[in-house]
């Protein structure tokens, strides 16, 4: 046991100063490479030991993009007169109140069908979570209805 408790104390005080430096390397191209191999950083600069490395690249300035020309985008942008917009915003009130009247039909089909699924119990149904498997997919239909009925309801109370 004495033997083992010297061998790890004269482990640990070999292994303690074990540490190599850290070198900054910039090649004829301007290329930054680090390495911590003495013999292959010739003309490198060593690092502090303390500082920390980071391989992620920093950002480039945003000065270096071309400028953008002043309300370009807004100016030749086709202008639509307030009647044709307000006649535009009308026939998609009106295709959204159809969409939604669709969907609320479509809903109460599936709550129907999830309803007429729920109340039937076939014979290789004893186990209960055969029958909950069953009703999954009517559960399913009932809830994409009503996320629609809801998204639908969202976007007409959007409208202008």
């Amino acid at each position: 046991m004495r033997t083992i408790v010297l061998f790890g104390l004269a482990l640990a005080i070999h292994s303690g100063g074990v540490s190599a430096g850290i070198f900054k390397c910039v090649d004829s191209q301007g290329r930054i490479t680090y390495t911590n191999d003495a013999g292959n950083a010739r003309g490198c600069a060593q690092l502090d030991e303390d500082l920390p490395v980071s391989s992620v690249p920093s950002l480039k300035s945003p000065s270096r993009r071309a400028p953008k020309a002043a309300g370009t985008a807004e100016q030749d942008f086709p202008r639509v007169s307030p009647e044709e917009q307000e006649s535009r915003d009308d026939s998609r009130r009106s295709i959204l109140g159809a969409e939604l009247e669709a969907e609320q039909k479509a809903l109460n089909e599936a709550e129907q069908a999830l309803a007429e699924q729920d109340s039937i119990r076939f014979g290789n149904e004893r186990n209960y979570q055969k029958k909950l498997d069953r009703l999954e997919p009517f559960k399913q239909q009932v809830e994409l209805h009503r996320r629609n009925i809801e998204a639908l309801k969202k976007e007409i109370a959007n409208l202008r």
